[in-house]
């Protein structure tokens, strides 16, 4: 089965009321029929962390997918550990010039790691990675 990753962008889409990306990443994830998704800790983290401030309801459905996330057979969740997060660093450092997050840096890295070439993201940074970028508007 086709395995795609799936960033931050895509899980909150997914719950964040108004999101701009809403229906684009709905429409991306459909055209992709039956696929694989792959995702890592950090990018939950980031989900969790993006969705704080939007007041408990909000924050209850982020933490509801999350546990829905880690519980899907389909979803594949790569664990953190003290070597990925170095190895994300080590990216991060690579990359001055560009505007990468860390969890970017992670998200890459797994990406290369897995074989993985199409992301859920509108982020152009995978883009610049050479990634496909499967949200947009």
């Amino acid at each position: 089965m086709n395995q795609v990753f799936v960033d931050t962008v895509y899980w909150v889409a997914t719950v964040k009321p108004g999101d701009q990306w809403a229906d684009a990443a709905r429409s991306a994830k459909a055209l992709l029929g039956a696929v694989r998704l792959v995702t890592t800790d950090e990018v939950l983290s980031e989900f969790l962390a993006a969705l704080s401030a939007w007041g408990p309801a909000v924050r209850q459905a982020a933490v509801a997918i999350v546990r829905a996330i880690y519980s899907d057979p389909n979803v594949r969740v790569i664990p953190q550990t003290r070597e990925t997060f170095l190895k994300a660093l080590e990216r991060y450092e690579g990359r001055l010039d560009k505007e990468y997050s860390l969890t970017d840096c992670s998200s890459m890295n797994a990406m290369d790691a897995e074989r993985i070439t199409q992301i859920l993201t509108h982020d152009h940074h995978f883009a610049q990675e050479g990634f496909v970028v499967l949200i947009t508007q």
